[in-house]
């Protein structure tokens, strides 16, 4: 891991992995090629901007172009792909731009390492590797028992879950077709610093701070697996450095819980530690139950013994923990919140989230 190219560095997840790799492996060179679409933020990654190991690349998965020259300067032998539209709600709505820059995109990253990697008679490394960073949301819904391994049926619900599907198989037949050096991770749901305000977590800490309804779809009892985001970051390196090449490891918080039971932790939580609402009510006061989403499975769960038994990583940071450094995180960065929530997007937040 020389010259790694991060894709959709500017999100969430991409954000907090570029700062771990800054901070864990000086000699590595980060080029963060992200096209900057509502979720992309700058402001992420303030704090590293001016690092000489650091490069911010704005563009497009899909630019065949622009990816051939940034492969060919910068001797791209690392390629951490996270970039994707993620939210269901808005696949539902519009899925083109899902198909185009989870499916195209990733089919462009993968024709330009193949050429770089495969097909070139100098490639820039004896040992590339090609992460691609996947949901568990291919696997479809799980009922009230069991839990998601590596060898699940795929079976995706939404465009979303489609469409990343269909970039895991296409990164799988890069590698038993062409031989490319590929590695995948499947992962539940993550929360932490810098997650965008149309997810549910931030989206409830944020409107109930401010006294808002807090939307939950449904009876509010689905389950999804809670993963600190910093803890993903570190699977993925493990997985970079020491993952079998061709595998996928599914990468879990062992932190199941309902919908309703996450929104009235941060109440109560909010409760204890900023001004009393106006009227002196808990904010749990502030729930609504509202109509729920189109084919919103009901229950997601990881089985992560693979990346434990095979490379000794699991999750270090409970969901207790994790969730009150995450409400810390929001009440001391209130002009990172400001800043990315836009007001057009306003009565889309208070209609619409993804726990994702």
């Amino acid at each position: 891991m020389q010259n790694v190219l991060v894709t959709g560095g500017c999100g969430f997840i991409g954000s907090n992995f570029v700062r771990l790799v800054l901070e864990t492996l000086p000699e590595a060179r980060i080029f963060n090629l992200d096209k900057l679409t509502y979720a992309g933020n700058p402001a992420n990654l303030k704090d590293v901007e001016n690092n000489p190991h650091y490069r911010f690349v704005n563009g497009d998965i899909c630019d065949q172009v622009l990816l051939e020259r940034l492969f060919a300067e910068e001797k791209i032998d690392t390629v951490v792909h996270f970039a994707a539209e993620s939210h269901v709600d808005r696949s539902i709505e519009g899925p083109a731009e899902f198909i185009q820059t989870n499916i195209l995109g990733t089919f462009a990253l993968l024709e330009t390492a193949r050429k770089f990697w495969i097909t070139s008679p100098q490639p820039p490394s004896p040992s590339p590797r090609f992460l691609h960073v996947s949901t568990d949301e291919v696997y479809g819904s799980l009922g009230d028992t069991g839990l998601f391994t590596e060898t699940t049926s795929y079976d995706p619900r939404s465009p979303y879950s489609v469409s990343k599907a269909s970039s895991d198989h296409l990164v799988n037949a890069y590698y038993h077709t062409y031989g490319l050096p590929i590695l995948m991770t499947n992962c539940s749901n993550n929360y932490g610093p810098y997650h965008f305000p149309e997810k549910l977590i931030p989206l409830i800490i944020n409107n109930a701070r401010n006294g808002k309804d807090l939307p939950v779809y449904g009876d509010g009892k689905n389950v999804r697996d809670w993963l600190y985001v910093v803890d993903h970051c570190t699977a993925i390196l493990k997985v970079l450095q020491q993952g079998r090449v061709g595998e996928t490891y599914n990468v879990g918080g062992n932190s199941e819980k309902q919908n309703i039971e996450v929104v009235q932790t941060i109440c109560d939580i909010l409760d204890e530690k900023v001004a009393p609402l106006a009227n002196d009510q808990p904010r749990r006061s502030l729930i609504k139950f509202v109509k729920d989403r189109a084919g919103h499975d009901r229950r997601y769960a990881i089985d992560a013994s693979k990346i434990k038994n095979e490379l000794g990583w699991e999750p270090s940071v409970t969901f207790a923990d994790g969730i009150r450094t995450t409400v810390d995180w929001y009440l001391e960065n209130e002009e990172w919140m400001n800043g990315v929530l836009d007001g057009s997007y306003q009565d889309y937040y208070a209609r619409m989230y993804d726990e994702r």
